[in-house]
């Protein structure tokens, strides 16, 4: 499986917004340093510049790599309706994404562990990969060896409110349906990706 192994915090500073759990409160320390100094001094941003940083910021989100998410982008391409909508539903269904989504991790990376250590089944079926895309109706449950893990236990007390297109009871989620572009990743400007692809 391939993944990036540099270091996190570096792609949050570039991109300017905390693409980690443990990155939110860095960079809301960095927000207020560089409201109280002095403004710094940026090149002007091009065109296309803006639109690669975009891009950028969608697949280090969702923790892909080039190749693989480039395919995303020919399949949305593909498909009837709004390419950059269909792009985000199929980054959004990623089976590692609904994992972090139903609580059942406090973030992809660790979500992205579970499931290639074994400890997701979808349908009652083991499942080992992480870009698994899941559909409406499919069921996503924890493995009884993880339930009492202290990370999952931590997970599962702490997790927020649920998008509305998932269910979650106890150990088990469910994709009730796919999500509408109101319920999918807000900081994403999913134009200005399709722009950079159309170029």
């Amino acid at each position: 499986m391939a993944r990036f192994t540099g270091p996190k915090r570096k792609l949050s500073r570039r991109e300017g917004i905390p693409l980690f759990p443990k990155d939110v409160k860095y960079m809301e320390r960095k927000a207020s340093a560089t409201m109280t100094g002095k403004p710094s001094r940026r090149r002007r941003v091009s065109e296309y510049g803006i639109q690669l940083r975009e891009k950028q910021k969608a697949k280090r989100l969702f923790g892909i790599l080039e190749k693989q998410f480039s395919k995303y982008y020919k399949m949305a391409s593909r498909e009837k309706g709004s390419t950059g909508e269909r792009l985000l539903e199929f980054l959004e269904s990623r089976l590692d994404n609904v994992v972090y989504k139903l609580g059942f991790a406090a973030s992809r990376n660790q979500a992205r562990q579970y499931i290639t250590h074994g400890h997701i089944s979808v349908d009652g079926k083991k499942m080992t990969i992480p870009s698994y895309l899941v559909k409406a109706g499919q069921t996503i449950a924890l493995s009884p060896k993880i339930v009492d893990n202290i990370q999952v236990k931590k997970a599962l007390e702490e997790s927020k409110t649920l998008p509305e297109w998932l269910e979650r009871k106890a150990t088990v989620g469910k994709v009730l349906r796919m999500p509408q572009r109101e319920e999918m990743e807000q900081s994403i400007s999913e134009p200005l990706i399709v722009e950079y692809y159309s170029r």
